[in-house]
């Protein structure tokens, strides 16, 4: 029934007059079903956020920025980069940690025309050199900490440091207006950096049209899902009214996706507030930045959710304000769900999740509410104008409930990676189908992501998929984060190991855990090498669980500040 009525909505929502009208366009060479009525650049999106006018953008360290002055600020900072030479095509590297001087410098530089190239800013210094190195900047905007990082790498690159000479840029056009040279769809804007977690990480090259179509799909599917929602409750369920202007948490690095797409990019277009903090995540303070600001919405990437779910500090503060929390990054255990619902009763039916990465640029399913609650391991459904495949080996198109790589196609993918044709080429498949490299499956319209190819074990002829071993540990009341994959074994070829951080205070042993875990899995699932560590788990910047760190392959290439 609730099938549908999905059904029913979306083709009244994506239908002629609809409020997502789709239409088939020319994309690249390709006939994809896209939005008809939809915003044409991101500097579109900019011009028209000045119907926010004096509500409140950016929070940041006693800055509180209007929509009105932000936009006065990017025409003025975009006016200084023209003078100082940046022009349509060029590249602008940003390295900073999370500011308000970020979005203006991103809104600015694709303004232009130009192409921010987001460095990763926990990255060393021979990462940075990389960085530089591979997308050839024009222009390296930084803060005083990985500008320090960056001394003496890339001489010939001129340098901006945030805390002392931005201001003059914010200054130094004040009656400016924004940019007028023209901009097309599939114009490159923002080169958005792999986590790299093997070898070196590869620039997804994003275009203007897809990262607003990744505003527009989202969109959709938080319509779609309100009025579905709406429709099962009956005649009598009364239309949302309007509602207070979303005020968000920004704990995502806004050199990652979750930070600049999900939040600069959406939250500007949706006339949200972003409230920044800066540094090192500090639990207890966030929560009380999150009680000060009324944060309305955060995305609990990593460990994050867990480590305010469970810190002393919570039960002091009122956050009934919090409505959604959402997750990203990685499939998050069942556990860790109900964690979070407990410790954010408000939110209990606001959870939600989407799949999606650097190459697909938008996320091409999601899940949230009340059928997440229903099937928490999965990723939702397929977001129109989006096309899913799951394929052998071969190629070939898999049917339902079969396993296997998991292939997209929408007008919002990568152009491709930076400087990488062959990259590119083995990634952007004939159609501009994009192999993902993720292993899953459909299950009644829905998606389930079991593992990362790259990390299934294979035990004695047997495949394991480390993440329904972790769910089994998430579960468990005295483990806090946990991690599966495979050594070698001489015998069997792999075996599973699990590494373990119980919860502050708690002890556990190899034993008990396989016996918690033999309740649920088979036997040729349950780790038979363990470890457990007090430490928390090495993430990268999207809050999964670098692996290679883990197994002691690589240390780790991220500095956290």
């Amino acid at each position: 029934m609730s099938a549908q009525i999905r059904l029913g909505v979306r083709a009244k929502l994506t239908g002629p007059g609809g409020l997502f009208e789709i239409a088939e366009e020319d994309v690249l060479g390709e006939r994809m079903p896209t939005f008809k009525n939809r915003a044409r650049s991101l500097r579109d999106l900019l011009r028209a956020s000045a119907a926010h006018d004096e509500k409140e953008y950016l929070v940041h360290d006693g800055k509180r920025v209007t929509y009105a002055q932000h936009l006065a600020q990017v025409a003025s900072v975009a006016a200084a980069l023209s003078e100082r030479g940046v022009r349509k095509g060029d590249r602008v590297a940003i390295l900073a940690a999370n500011c308000a001087e970020w979005p203006v410098a991103f809104w600015a530089t694709v303004s232009l025309g130009g192409i921010v190239s987001a460095l990763n800013g926990w990255w060393t210094a021979d990462e940075i050199a990389y960085g530089i190195a591979d997308s050839a900047p024009v222009l390296l905007i930084g803060d005083r900490a990985r500008l320090e990082r960056a001394r003496g790498l890339a001489p010939g690159v001129p340098r901006l440091e945030i805390e002392s000479q931005f201001a003059e840029l914010l200054g130094h056009a004040p009656r400016a207006q924004l940019p007028e040279q023209p901009i097309e769809e599939d114009d490159p804007a923002v080169i958005l950096y792999t986590s790299g977690t093997t070898g070196r990480p590869k620039g997804a090259l994003a275009s203007h049209r897809g990262i607003v179509g990744f505003v527009h799909s989202t969109t959709y599917a938080g319509a779609e899902n309100v009025f579905t929602e709406m429709a099962a409750a009956g005649p009598s369920a009364s239309p949302p009214g309007p509602r207070a202007q979303g005020v968000i948490l920004a704990t995502s690095p806004m050199f990652h996706l979750s930070g600049l797409y999900a939040t600069i990019v959406l939250q500007l277009a949706l006339g949200g507030k972003l409230v920044i903090r800066s540094g090192r995540f500090d639990e207890a303070a966030v929560i009380r930045l999150m009680a000060q600001e009324r944060v309305s919405a955060f995305s609990a990437l990593g460990s994050m959710g867990p480590r305010i779910a469970n810190h002393p500090e919570l039960a002091k503060h009122d956050l009934s304000c919090v409505e959604n929390v959402g997750f990203g990054g990685a499939p998050v255990s069942p556990a860790v769900q109900d964690l979070m619902r407990r410790a954010f009763p408000s939110a209990s039916t606001g959870q939600g999740i989407g799949y999606g990465s650097s190459e697909s640029v938008s996320a091409p399913t999601t899940i949230r509410g009340a059928e997440y609650k229903l099937f928490p391991t999965s990723t939702g459904r397929v977001i129109p104008t989006h096309d899913l495949e799951i394929r052998d080996a071969d190629g070939k198109p898999l049917p339902e409930g079969v396993e296997g790589e998991i292939h997209i196609r929408s007008p919002y993918l990568m152009l491709g990676y930076w400087g990488k044709p062959e990259a590119t080429a083995s990634t952007l498949k004939p159609g501009r189908w994009l192999a993902t490299g993720d292993i899953g499956r459909f299950e009644s319209g829905l998606l389930y992501i079991n593992s990362r190819a790259r990390d299934m074990i294979l035990r004695n002829a047997e495949n394991v998929y480390p993440v329904e071993i972790e769910y089994r540990l998430e579960q468990h009341p005295s483990v806090r984060e946990a991690t599966v994959f495979g050594i070698e074994h001489e015998e069997l070829g792999q075996e599973v190991k699990a590494v373990v951080v119980p919860e502050p205070g708690a002890t556990v042993t190899p034993s008990e855990l396989a016996r918690w875990c033999g309740e649920t899995l088979a036997a040729y699932k349950v780790p038979t090498a363990w470890e457990v560590r007090a430490e928390p788990l090495p993430r990268n910047a999207s809050g999964k669980v670098l692996k290679n760190v883990v197994r002691g392959d690589v240390h780790s290439a991220f500095v956290e500040e």
